[in-house]
């Protein structure tokens, strides 16, 4: 068989030699190249069958995400291990020259390195977690990935940011879902001096209970806040079950709505700036009164 003997010439042919008696053959280097990326093709493929099979459980995005990730590294270790192994060389040989890498990539890849260590911390403290709400450097936005380098965050506006992870270690993050998905939000209404405060107060309680999204617990508060210059201000206080800040505008938009109609009901004014304009007589004012005619020969 002339073409099987042909091929193991081939894969025969020596391609590094040392005085030490090493030796790297073609055949060798196939088989690893081959088996890192049958490796990696694997890991990724077993990573996608975890996170399918764990999706259909209660368990959090975020915690599927670390299981996946976890795996896909696991795998992928030993498949270097094996590669190694194959060509024969022990791990011990490297030991010099990953010291000497370490060194030079902690000058030259910092940032990178310190990226990836921050996504490891956010994945393992758990301070955000996929699905989260969070606000940053006054942007509001769901998290959709922990990355190696970065986080990505879907913006409420619908545009995604990339922050690096370092950054959401670094900086003051406000998660609006850590422990639970209860925000407490408000309305403030302005009515006209000389309404009747309590019936204000009350109808303002009753446009929160009647909404479905509004929590029993705690009730909704109405508070008397000010006496304003046009206006007896009014601050209905009261938590929702909301995972962003668009369920909360709809929240706050019906019960506006809701308000409105009761004080219509209830011939209760929402009050407008007005000002009173006091004129000098201490001295005769010179008022005309012009007809249209006068008007225009006036211009």
């Amino acid at each position: 068989m002339p073409v099987l003997e042909q091929i193991n010439d081939l894969m025969g042919i020596v391609l590094i030699s040392t005085p030490g008696g090493y030796v790297v053959s073609l055949g060798q280097l196939s088989a690893v190249v081959l088996l890192l990326i049958l490796g990696y093709i694997g890991s990724r493929f077993v990573g996608y069958l975890l996170g399918r099979r764990l999706a259909t459980t209660a368990m959090r995005p975020d915690v599927i995400f670390i299981l996946k990730r976890v795996a896909f590294f696991a795998i992928l270790v030993l498949v270097v291990i094996s590669a190694l192994a194959l060509l024969g060389i022990p791990l011990t040989a490297f030991a010099f020259a990953t010291g000497a890498l370490a060194i030079g990539v902690g000058f030259g890849a910092q940032n990178i390195i310190n990226n990836f260590i921050s996504g490891w911390i956010l994945m393992a403290e758990r301070p955000i977690r996929i699905e989260d709400f969070i606000e940053i450097d006054n942007v509001f936005g769901v998290v959709e990935q922990i990355g190696n380098r970065s986080t990505r965050i879907r913006r409420t506006d619908g545009v995604h940011m990339l922050v690096p992870n370092s950054a959401l270690l670094e900086r003051s993050v406000i998660n609006w879902t850590l422990v639970d998905d209860n925000i407490r939000t408000s309305v403030r209404v302005g009515v006209a001096y000389g309404s009747p405060v309590r019936r204000v107060a009350e109808l303002m309680q009753q446009a929160a209970v009647e909404h479905d999204d509004v929590n029993e617990d705690p009730a909704p508060v109405t508070v008397f806040e000010d006496f304003g210059d046009n206006a007896l201000v009014f601050d209905l206080l009261f938590w929702c079950s909301a995972r962003g800040e668009r369920l909360l505008r709809i929240v706050r938009s019906d019960i506006r709505f809701r308000i409105s109609e009761l004080f219509e009901e209830n011939q209760i004014v929402v009050a407008f700036p007005q000002r009173d304009v006091h004129l000098d007589t201490s001295r005769p004012l010179d008022i005309r009164m012009l007809s249209t005619t006068d008007k225009a020969g006036a211009e």
